[in-house]
């Protein structure tokens, strides 16, 4: 039986997150007009919260701690999507290192930022089509990567990237490994900063790989991910997403939130208040989108939580992960953009955080797997059709 009801600890967990978004709206908007700065590692007042004591954990009431992350990164994503109380240590490769790579690994690079780098100028979604080469020196004992990589989520600020390339491009997804590559590597140079919609106060980045040389055991996962012929580690990577798919789901539902929220109590000023228990008919057009807005944020709530239990429970979470995903990332985006026409003028001030909510929203529909592409996986792996038969 799932039951995600919380223990004293876990709510005291959440209440501190609590505290914690609600100081990062603070520095929201500055960042977001300041995008050429990076936001702070520590926040000024961040020492406050390090001394709150927290009730004696009961680990046989304690929620799964997969269910527990999930429901986390909603609180923290309450205040704002790109502002943390602690922004720490940790990007998109360092979950690829934690995923595929050996025990050496993950314990040399412990403690680094890493990026990954998978979109190409001519590869979005579709993964078998990267163009980024990886050649093995028997001579050197090194790779030789060459390519080109765009919107790389933390590319500035990371200290590595995880690059992936291919090993042979007739081989598809079977050719496709995953490296790691540290700054300052000759070869390799990040070129570019985006600008962009949302998501401001993180960089975007380009980066390019020109005979770029690394040591042999860079590859993600050892030698021995690597077969005669290409092949094998591609879904060792893919367990990534699988993890962080939820995830991206829980941040928008954490920004939808706030939306809804913040929403509800600027109407709430004009005597729009929701009665629960009046018939449909009864209540107010308003008051019923905002119940329907409700609705969706609870089911895509239910559906990041029952993948991460899944996760938790060392079960496969596969499909779950692209609901999760999929679910999250659009209701992120609509009910944000709804709130703001529940709003309207005061939606699209920039006095109020609603409008960089929307904007900030936008992404998350959109990476780690377009809302499209969930879709199609969900729509696989329901039919039993392959990727070859359902494109």
């Amino acid at each position: 039986m799932i039951d995600f009801t919380l223990s004293q600890r876990d709510e005291a967990i959440l209440e501190n997150q609590r505290e914690q978004a609600m100081l990062c709206r603070k520095y929201a908007r500055y960042y977001d007009e300041h995008e050429e700065e990076f936001a702070p590692d520590v926040l000024p007042e961040a020492d406050s919260f390090e001394s709150k004591p927290l009730p004696e954990t009961d680990s046989a009431r304690d929620t799964n701690g997969a269910v527990m992350g999930m429901l986390t990164t909603m609180m923290q994503n309450y205040g704002d999507y790109t502002i943390r109380l602690r922004r720490g240590k940790g990007g998109l490769g360092n979950a690829a290192l934690a995923a595929s790579g050996t025990p050496e690994q993950v314990e040399r690079w412990r403690g680094q930022t890493l990026a990954m780098a998978i979109t190409e100028p001519g590869c979005g979604s579709d993964s078998k089509a990267i163009q980024a080469t990886a050649v093995l020196d028997e001579a050197t004992n090194e790779w030789i990567l060459n390519g080109e990589k765009i919107f790389v989520t933390t590319g500035c600020r990371a200290d590595g990237v995880v690059v992936w390339a291919t090993l042979d491009k007739e081989a598809g997804r079977g050719g496709i490994k995953s490296f790691i590559v540290m700054k300052g590597t000759p070869g390799f140079d990040v070129t570019h900063k985006e600008k962009k919609l949302g998501i401001r106060a993180d960089d975007t980045a380009a980066m390019v790989f020109r005979d770029c040389r690394i040591p042999r055991d860079h590859l993600l996962g050892g030698k021995e991910s690597v077969s005669r012929k290409g092949g094998g580690g591609f879904k060792g990577v893919m367990k990534t997403f699988n993890m962080t798919r939820p995830a991206v789901g829980a941040i928008g539902i954490g920004i939808a939130q706030a939306a809804l929220d913040f929403t509800k109590e600027e109407l709430a000023r004009e005597g729009v208040v929701i009665d629960y228990m009046a018939a449909p008919h009864q209540r107010s057009a308003i008051a019923e989108k905002l119940i329907e807005i409700e609705a969706d944020i609870d089911a895509a709530v239910l559906d990041i939580l029952h993948s991460a239990w899944l996760s938790g429970e060392a079960k496969p979470n596969n499909t779950e992960a692209s609901i999760a995903k999929a679910k999250g990332g659009e209701v992120a985006r609509t009910a944000t953009q709804r709130c703001i026409g529940l709003l309207g003028s005061l939606g699209i001030s920039r006095e109020y955080l609603l409008e960089k909510w929307f904007r900030d929203s936008r992404i998350t529909d959109i990476y780690e797997g377009t809302g499209q592409i969930q879709r199609l996986i969900i729509a696989r792996d329901i039919l039993g059709y392959s990727a070859a038969e359902l494109s």
